[in-house]
């Protein structure tokens, strides 16, 4: 007798909803707060860092960094930004850009982002020219996009979640962050091979963090690369991070040493 393993339709129908509902929401990570105002540590310094939050994120997410920077000697800006409600274009252009024009105009500025908000960065620097642009460091970016936004992007849960910007980071050629092309300044890249979330490890193919492949989170270009145990939702949060984005910031490489 032929066995068969088929069920029924409805039962796959809801088991396909529910899976892709989850995903949605654990792309997006802990849920968005409202947009607050721009919040601003301010330090005495040489220098101004500029922190970017990811996709469904707020710049709550980044006080840690935020803090440890201040601490290391460095103005701080850590921008609250409406992530999932307009597209990463209409971001840079509506939001980034008048972060800049109102804080930065004189000082170094460096930026430290997370996921998406390394994205943003690209796309800025590929359409404005910055002659006191600084260092970058991108914690968990997407610079070739992400498997789980193919899988997902078509679902309505998805597009309520992460909005136009997070549609925008597939990995096909005409995708946002394969159009940007290489990055031709100081740029540090670390990313995590640690999931918190086996079901997308299992779409993602090779290494990753439960959102971004390590091999995804490259883009040509880049100074510095580095790979650590960390998983994607909470990768700034690491003391070895914090660590690491304060020497490529004053050194311009990650710290290799033993000690």
């Amino acid at each position: 007798m032929k066995r068969t393993t088929a069920q029924p339709v409805m039962q796959r129908g809801f088991r396909r909803w529910s899976l892709c509902l989850i995903g949605c929401f654990l792309i997006a990570g802990p849920g968005q707060a409202q947009v607050a105002p721009e919040a601003a540590t301010r330090q005495r310094g040489e220098a101004v860092v500029i922190l970017l939050h990811g996709l469904a994120r707020t710049s709550q997410s980044m006080r840690t960094l935020e803090r440890h920077l201040g601490q290391a000697g460095y103005t701080v800006v850590n921008v609250d930004y409406p992530s999932t409600e307009q597209s990463i274009d209409d971001l840079v252009e509506e939001v980034l850009a008048g972060v800049l024009a109102s804080c930065c105009t004189e000082a170094t500025v460096h930026f430290v982002t997370h996921s998406m908000g390394g994205i943003l960065v690209r796309y800025y620097l590929a359409h404005h020219a910055m002659p006191n642009l600084g260092r970058v460091v991108m914690l968990s970016p997407p610079n070739q996009g992400s498997e789980l936004v193919d899988a997902l992007k078509d679902n309505v849960v998805f597009h309520w979640v992460n909005g136009p910007a997070g549609a925008q980071l597939g990995t096909d050629p005409e995708s946002l962050p394969a159009r940007l092309g290489p990055v031709t300044f100081e740029l540090g890249v670390l990313t995590g091979d640690s999931s918190l979330n086996p079901l997308f490890s299992r779409i993602i193919p090779g290494p990753d963090d439960g959102k971004v492949s390590v091999e995804r989170a490259r883009v040509e270009g880049m100074t510095d690369f580095l790979v650590g145990p960390y998983n994607h939702t909470f990768i700034m949060d690491e003391d070895a991070v914090l660590h690491q984005v304060v020497h490529f910031l004053q050194h311009g490489v990650f710290d290799r040493s033993d000690g």
